[in-house]
């Protein structure tokens, strides 16, 4: 499956942006969805991730209340919605695919099997 993630961009603090992945080439609602994040300096870390009909749903504790995963399998799309950003979420974000019912669990970015490339969101303070 191949991964387009789109939406980034510079916000001010206590802004929002609506970031959006579209798949190809396999079937969307195959796969479990995820989103990470990866900021200058640090290891690539985990935000959310939604399973195939999106009935589960796993965040970052550093995100939940804020960001918000969902997908629309007739778009073969899946979205984060962030909200009250913060200068500290910063950072080049990549959506992820696993067909692992598991992967909704798995924050360690090695163990997901398909990656698109990265979106930049800069939060100014």
């Amino acid at each position: 499956v191949q991964l387009q993630a789109s939406g980034g961009g510079l916000v001010q603090a206590g802004g929002s942006l609506r970031l959006s992945c579209a798949a190809s080439g396999r079937t969307f609602s195959d796969y479990v969805m995820g989103w990470f994040r990866q900021a200058p300096g640090k290891e690539r870390e985990f935000v959310a991730a939604i399973s195939w009909s999106g009935a589960s749903i796993n965040y970052a504790d550093s995100v939940k209340g804020r960001f918000t995963i969902s997908r629309d399998n007739a778009k073969d799309t899946v979205y984060l919605q962030m909200n009250s950003l913060k200068p500290e979420d910063t950072a080049v974000y990549y959506c992820a695919a696993d067909p692992s019912l598991r992967a909704v669990a798995t924050t360690t970015p090695h163990r997901w099997g398909y990656w698109g490339q990265g979106t930049l969101v800069t939060v100014s303070s």
